[in-house]
């Protein structure tokens, strides 16, 4: 079984204002004050403006929305996470905008690439983000982005 997750992550407070208006967007509260808005099929329709490019090299960020989360971190922090794993293989990739700059990464790890010592990518901008890990869970499990394990199950 896979995982795929594909989603903007930022102070619930901060997403809400932002995709206020926009009927494609689900925006899905995970704790410590955090909440994700997924990048969902219909979600990326509505934002891209039809570039082809790959944005910082991730998979799903549509053309163009490196410019908005750029726009939308100016009233606080904000992340693009992207992670796949299937059998074992696969990997993540995230970034953070911080007052309409890019301030972390972007960041991408393999599987098994990183060591138990070191943060995944993810884990790195949601500790940026002010997630606390606790003694037995990382940043990621501790919001519960295990809960689902696929971006549109989020949306449901």
């Amino acid at each position: 079984m896979g995982y795929i997750l594909e989603a903007v992550i930022g102070p619930e407070s901060v997403l809400r204002k932002a995709v206020q208006g926009q009927p494609a967007a689900a925006l899905v509260p995970l704790g410590q004050g955090i909440a994700m808005v997924p990048m969902t099929d219909e979600f990326f329709a509505a934002v891209t403006d039809g570039a082809s490019e790959r944005p910082l090299g991730f998979w799903k960020l549509p053309g163009g929305f490196e410019r908005v989360l750029a726009e939308w971190s100016t009233a606080g922090p904000v992340g693009y996470v992207e992670a796949e794993y299937f059998g074992g293989f696969g990997g993540q990739r995230a970034a953070l905008w911080v007052d309409g700059e890019v301030a972390l990464g972007p960041l991408a790890a393999s599987a098994g690439q990183r060591s138990t010592s070191e943060a995944s990518p993810i884990s790195q901008v949601l500790r940026q983000l002010g997630v606390r890990r606790n003694k037995r869970h990382d940043e990621f499990d501790v919001v519960g982005l295990g809960r689902h394990r696929h971006t549109s199950e989020w949306a449901a």
